[in-house]
């Protein structure tokens, strides 16, 4: 089933130059970019993207973290795109996930852990809403 999910490289990953790395792992897996840009978010922002974790113990740190510094952000489209994604990016916690996945082989703590990913087809439109408007999304 064609679907879409949002992707983001964090500030870590931006910071550590790893979105060739990120990008080449996406292509070679087979999961086509329709949208990408970089992108600043404030922290305002940040806490209207996370606003699902509000109430959370970790939901003012990963706010702070994603307004740190840039991200890009991505649309990518494909067949079960939200799981094979999820499976590549791996577990949250990076000493997790399993060998081969994206954040087992970047990521340097729980929290910086290189990208994100749409659990879902209703978090993903939203996410995809949030950063992106029709005009940006290439037609494959």
């Amino acid at each position: 089933m064609e679907e879409r999910t949002l992707s983001i490289i964090k500030p870590d990953g931006v910071s550590r130059n790893l979105i060739g790395a990120v990008i080449k792992r996406l292509e070679e897996e087979g999961l086509n970019i329709v949208a990408m840009k970089m992108i600043r978010m404030t922290k305002e922002q940040a806490k209207e993207f996370y606003k699902i974790h509000e109430g959370k113990p970790f939901y003012e740190s990963v706010t702070d973290f994603m307004s740190s510094g840039p991200c890009v952000v991505m649309i990518l489209e494909g067949e079960n795109v939200i799981q094979r994604y999820r499976k590549l990016m791996g577990a949250t916690n990076y000493k997790e996930a399993e060998e081969g996945t994206i954040r087992r082989e970047f990521a340097t703590d729980i929290e910086k852990n290189v990208v994100h990913g749409s659990d879902s087809e209703e978090n993903a439109r939203f996410e995809i809403n949030h950063f992106f408007n029709a005009l940006e999304i290439a037609v494959r």
